[in-house]
C-alpha cells in the first residue's frame, strides 16, 4: 500500500499541472471503487478551477473554488498527468480533463481507492474528522507521544501504526524509525521512557522527511505521478532485509509476524 511519503510525492507531482487550471470534462469509466463514485461526481467538478492541492494523512485533497475532492490511492492506486490524447488502459477508472490539454488519470487495479467530493469543510468529512495528528506537524512531538503511551500494553510498533495515535506511519516507516531510535518493536508502548519517546518522535519525523525528499519507497504497484519509482528502499536499515547483515553492527536482521504484518529488527541495536 502506498504510504505517506508516496502520497506526498504524488501530491507534489500533480500539483504544478493542476493548480490554477479549469476542469473542462470528467469521464468515469468504472464507479466501483472502495465506495461507489457518486452519480453527481462529474457535474460537481466540471468547470471548476483548482486552487490548491493538500494532503491529510494518506488522502490527497484537490481544492476547487467551490469544493474539495478527497482522494485515496487504496492499495494499488496511482495518479498520472498525461496528454489528453493518451489512450486509457485497463484499470484506468476516471479522467479529469484540464484546460491546459492535460488529463489527471486515476489507475487502480484492485479498486480499493476512493473519490469523494464535498462542498463543506473537508476536515469535517467523516473520512478525515477523527484522524490523529500529522507526524510531521508540531502537534506530534515527544511530549505528545510519551503521554499517549502511558498505561498502554500494546507493542510500540503497533501503537505508532494506529491512525488514532498518529496518521501515516505505516509498516515500513515504523520499522525504520524504531531501528533509528534503538527501540525493540516488541516493547510495550507504556514501557518506553521519555527519552525513548523523544528519540522515536524524532526518528519518525526524520525517516518520513527523508523518504519524501527522495521520492518514497518502491513498493509493488506504486509509482509516482510521472511513472518513476521512489528510491528510499536503497536506504532501508531493516525492512525486508531479513537474513542480511545489519548496516550498523553486522548482526543478521530478524523477522517475525506482529499484528498480521512482518516486522524486521536488529536484536543487538534494538535491545
Amino acid at each position: 500500500m502506498p504510504e505517506l511519503p508516496e502520497v506526498e510525492t504524488t501530491r507534489r507531482g500533480i500539483a504544478p499541472a493542476l493548480i490554477g487550471r479549469r476542469v473542462i470534462n470528467v469521464i468515469v469509466r468504472d464507479r466501483r471503487l472502495r465506495w461507489p463514485i457518486d452519480r453527481h461526481f462529474e457535474a460537481s467538478i466540471k468547470d471548476r478551477t483548482v486552487r490548491r492541492i493538500e494532503r491529510r494523512a494518506k488522502y490527497i485533497l484537490i481544492v476547487f473554488d467551490t469544493g474539495t475532492l478527497i482522494l485515496h490511492l487504496g492499495m494499488s492506486g496511482s495518479l498520472r498527468i498525461l496528454g489528453a490524447e493518451a489512450a486509457p488502459r485497463l484499470h484506468d477508472h476516471w479522467d479529469i480533463y484540464l484546460d491546459s490539454g492535460k488529463v489527471l488519470r486515476f489507475h487502480d487495479p484492485r479498486r480499493f481507492g476512493s473519490a469523494h467530493y464535498t462542498v463543506s469543510d473537508p476536515q469535517l468529512h467523516p473520512l478525515l474528522a477523527k484522524l490523529a495528528p500529522e507526524p510531521l506537524s508540531d502537534a506530534f512531538d515527544a511530549d505528545y507521544l510519551f503521554r499517549a503511551t502511558r498505561k498502554r500494553a500494546v507493542a510500540i510498533k503497533q501503537f505508532v501504526m494506529n491512525s488514532q495515535v498518529v496518521v501515516g506511519v505505516g509498516n515500513i516507516y515504523a520499522s525504520e524509525a524504531l531501528f533509528r531510535a534503538s527501540i525493540s518493536p516488541r516493547r510495550a508502548a507504556g514501557r518506553i521512557s521519555r527519552a525513548q519517546a523523544q528519540a522515536l518522535a524524532r526518528a519518525i519525523k526524520d525517516v518520513l522527511a527523508e523518504a519524501i525528499e527522495i521520492g518514497g519507497t518502491t513498493l509493488r504497484d506504486y509509482v509516482n505521478a510521472e511513472g518513476a519509482p521512489g528510491y528510499f528502499r536503497q536506504k532501508l536499515f531493516v525492512y525486508e532485509r531479513a537474513g542480511e547483515s545489519c548496516r550498523v553492527c553486522k548482526t543478521r536482521i530478524k523477522q517475525f509476524t506482529q499484528g498480521q504484518r512482518s516486522t524486521y529488527w536488529c536484536s543487538v541495536c534494538q535491545r
